[in-house]
């Protein structure tokens, strides 16, 4: 029986993940997230793992609180994260933790020999080069769950590695697919947090909005594959049904198709290399009938051009673009700034930053700091 820890359990991923596990039988060693104690409780009384952590401190006591009557540990903050991230007993650690928090517990993971099955953007996006050296280094896999990482994962099985050509990373375009500059001053919260397809958490749902999520994922993908960034095509496809596809030497283009539903490359991940029922709908591509193709328009969607242009440049520039969404998006949602203005933000950091290495996670963190401060000073 394969043992996984779940890192963001709470959390969209976090619990198709769990339903995962209940369906397949896999055990539940750890759980944590970010600052929902009362789902946290609810898990950690009905699959009794060794530990539960919590990242926000302050509800560190009353968790404990909760759960003294049972033998479960109660571990909190980034030191929390980490110790359930290299538990002897992991087989797998299945990271799906939103933003840069992320990053030292896949590396604690990979440290300590463990699989990950990663869900979390940040971690390739802003220390791609010091994770993927360091999982090499320890024998380590690094399984995709992104849908579209996972579909390009499945792609390249049974194929020589070598005679790639390119990948094809399809987008649904967000809600406002075919919005011009101008239109996109005037749009709302609300509006933005309407996904058309996937049901995710509110700052995945606004990248998706303003295509910053398609310009992470650019990112990762490049690191995941080994890539260079003009092997990467980006391809709108509304119905997200085809999640990606990858064409070879010969022009042969193989692609992964599915309902838009995270539990299939949730389940590939922590099954891997076994294909087993998995609990969605099947696929009718004659219900679908029809199925579209377009271009992104890179001109107003700003947030793309900008990751797309910071993995080009290399070094520390991704992790400045990254951070400096995370800020903006937050400022988004707390209705300090206006939708137009994210892309704006994340884009002046290309200008305003002198290039400097990556070669450690402080490297990282130095990165991500200066990032923050320059855009909370923008805003405030």
């Amino acid at each position: 029986m394969k043992k996984v820890s779940i890192l963001g359990s709470t959390g969209s991923i976090g619990t198709q993940s769990i339903e995962v596990c209940e369906k397949h039988g896999l055990e539940i060693t750890a759980v944590a997230a970010h600052s929902s104690i009362d789902m946290l409780e609810e898990q950690a009384r009905k699959f009794k793992p060794e530990c539960v952590g919590i990242y926000k401190e302050d509800k560190y006591k009353e968790l404990k609180s909760r759960l003294a009557d049972t033998n479960i540990k109660v571990l909190c903050g980034m030191d929390g994260l980490c110790e359930i991230a290299s538990l002897e007993q992991n087989d797998i650690v299945l990271n799906s933790v939103v933003g840069m928090v992320g990053l030292l517990p896949t590396l604690t993971a990979i440290n300590a020999g463990k699989d990950v099955a990663l869900a979390n953007k940040e971690t390739l996006v802003a220390g791609g080069e010091i994770v993927m050296s360091s999982a090499k280094a320890k024998g380590v896999k690094i399984y995709p769950v992104d849908s579209e990482h996972s579909a390009i994962f499945q792609c390249l099985q049974g194929n020589k590695r070598e005679q790639l050509n390119k990948i094809i990373l399809t987008a649904s375009g967000g809600p406002f697919y075919g919005y011009s500059y101008e239109q996109l001053q005037n749009v709302t919260k609300a509006d933005a947090l309407k996904h058309p397809n996937w049901d995710m958490g509110s700052k995945i749902t606004i990248d998706s909005a303003t295509l910053m999520n398609k310009g992470l994922e650019f990112i990762e993908a490049k690191w995941l594959f080994d890539l260079d960034p003009e092997q990467i095509e980006i391809v709108v496809h509304r119905q997200s049904i085809i999640h990606s596809a990858v064409e070879y030497k010969d022009f042969a283009v193989i692609a992964q198709l599915g309902v838009p539903d995270m539990k299939i490359p949730i389940q590939y991940s922590l099954l891997y290399p076994d294909r087993v029922e998995c609990p969605t709908k099947q696929l009718s591509l004659t219900d679908y009938g029809t199925l579209t193709f377009g271009k992104p328009d890179y001109e107003t969607f700003k947030c793309l051009s900008a990751a797309i242009e910071a993995i080009s440049r290399g070094g520390s520039y991704p992790c400045l673009v990254n951070s400096a969404n995370e800020e903006a998006v937050r400022a988004f949602l707390n209705d300090e700034i206006r939708f137009i203005q994210i892309g704006e933000i994340v884009s002046s950091v290309l200008e305003n930053f002198p290039k400097t290495e990556i070669s450690s996670y402080e490297d990282v963190a130095a990165a991500d700091k200066a990032a923050r401060e320059y855009v909370r000073g923008l805003i405030d």
